[in-house]
């Protein structure tokens, strides 16, 4: 019996070697396949396993499980082993955490007098929802546009940027209510929708992204209890908002009376006048979420809320309840590299390594054109993949070759098709890497594109 799940590994096998299951073709869930075969769900997930080892298969998390681009072996049976190029240092392109040359050196100083005993005891306490004085007054620094200073009293924090959206959209829509979000958006906010019962409806996006119009018409099919927006490098696609679009979403919003949720996570990354935060245009009805993970980095963070008047406490009991407060340490040295300048110091590095990745993006996928969307200042990228090409597909045959990146369905809301599209993250790969891994993805969706 302990062969069993070997000899079904070995049936999957040979439909892949004899074309019955293509590459990229995406296995069914394992519950289903215990179900369809009368197994247990443990023999279905050593099925799994097998043909996972054998390198016949790879699995995505949250989207499946997909076979492999592996030839068969001369004797027409499948092979038995990873192919070559399946074993090839991975290169995961769904990360994108950015990282500046001497990074750890220039945040060290900063931590040395919170080591002190004296000092450490402080800082090893829990920190309150609006932190200390001294650190609502270094973000609402920090945050500030040349129209736009936060009022620090309406500054609060959370642990990292996720939990501050899910204790503003905790404080603003009960189990059920309907949030407006921008048809392709930030994975884990409809992760967080999920867990909070909130019901994510997609709005229309065009060039400019999301559309006022579309806004209205979700309101009135049924009341919107927030909009959550990402105005500024918007993750995937990395469109900004001009101020026309601004105002005019502001106007709409305004006369429906819709609290909003802006990201502006990636904003920094901004160092061409773009306008101010849609914040500026409402301030009695955005909140304003960010944080340090992008700008310092992601093992020691701190977000950031900026609310409107009269919301803190609702917000700040919203993060108690959540169990998603600050860590003291994190706080206090979060502040001391605002207030040292070694924030800055960090932003600067990594505006110019995201232009010379993005530099490096053009020049190996140009004969892609304009299908590879992106801003000279973003670090990731959004690709509609040639017409021969599923996104799924693809995310399958470019994993065959050690690449990891993340398909147009992992950003798209509702029970529309998601787009054939990837986005590619690339802040966490070592430029020589991304550089082969840009020229590994061009030659594989030539590939598809040409039939050869």
């Amino acid at each position: 019996m302990d062969d069993d799940y070997r000899r079904l590994a070995d049936r999957i096998a040979d439909d892949i070697a004899s074309g019955r299951l293509r590459p990229g073709e995406r296995l069914p869930p394992q519950r289903a396949f215990a179900r369809r075969r009368g197994i247990a769900g443990s023999t279905a997930g050593r099925v799994y396993g097998e043909l996972v080892r054998r390198g016949l298969v790879v699995g995505e998390v949250g989207r499946g499980t997909f076979v492999r681009a592996a030839p068969p072996a001369p004797n027409g049976r499948a092979l038995a082993e990873p192919v070559a190029a399946a074993m090839a240092p991975r290169v995961n392109l769904e990360l994108n955490y950015p990282s500046a040359p001497g990074q750890s050196e220039l945040l060290a100083p900063a931590l040395a007098p919170l080591l002190r005993p004296d000092v450490l005891t402080e800082a090893l306490r829990p920190a309150p929802a609006d932190g200390t004085p001294e650190a609502r007054a270094a973000v609402a620094k920090l945050l500030a546009t040349p129209g736009w200073r936060p009022d620090p009293d309406g500054v609060l924090f959370a642990g990292n940027a996720r939990q501050a959206i899910a204790a503003t959209l905790a404080s603003l829509v009960r189990p059920g209510g309907r949030v407006g979000v921008e048809a392709l958006t930030y994975p884990l906010v409809k992760e967080i929708a999920a867990r909070l019962g909130i019901v994510l409806v997609p709005l229309a996006m065009d060039q400019d992204g999301v559309r006022p119009d579309a806004v209205a018409a979700a309101h009135r099919g049924a009341p919107l209890s927030a909009l959550y927006v990402q105005p500024t490098l918007h993750n995937p696609t990395s469109v900004t908002m001009g101020e026309g679009r601004k105002r005019e979403l502001a106007r709409v919003v305004w006369e429906l009376g819709l609290p909003v949720v802006e990201d502006r996570i990636w904003s920094f990354l901004t160092d061409r006048e773009v306008g101010e935060p849609l914040a500026a245009h409402l301030p009695e009805l955005a909140h304003v979420v960010d944080g340090l993970s992008k700008r310092v980095a992601p093992g020691l963070t701190v977000g950031f809320l900026v609310v409107p008047p009269g919301r803190a406490e609702a917000v700040a009991a919203a993060v108690r309840s959540g169990g998603w407060s600050a860590g003291r340490f994190a706080l206090e040295a979060g502040v001391r590299w605002v207030e040292d300048g070694t924030v800055a110091r960090l932003v600067a590095a990594k505006r110019v390594d995201a232009a010379r990745r993005q530099r490096l993006l053009a020049r190996e996928l140009a004969e892609f054109g304009a299908a590879v969307r992106s801003d000279p200042y973003a670090y990731y990228a959004w690709w509609e993949l040639p017409a021969s090409w599923r996104a799924d597909t693809f995310t399958a045959a470019v994993a065959a070759h050690g690449i990891a990146v993340t398909p147009g369905d992992a950003f798209a809301v509702g029970p529309q098709r998601a787009p054939d599209a990837v986005r590619l993250g690339l802040a966490s790969a070592p430029e020589p890497e991304l550089a082969r891994a840009l020229r590994t993805l061009a030659a594989v969706a030539r590939r598809g594109r040409t039939g050869r």
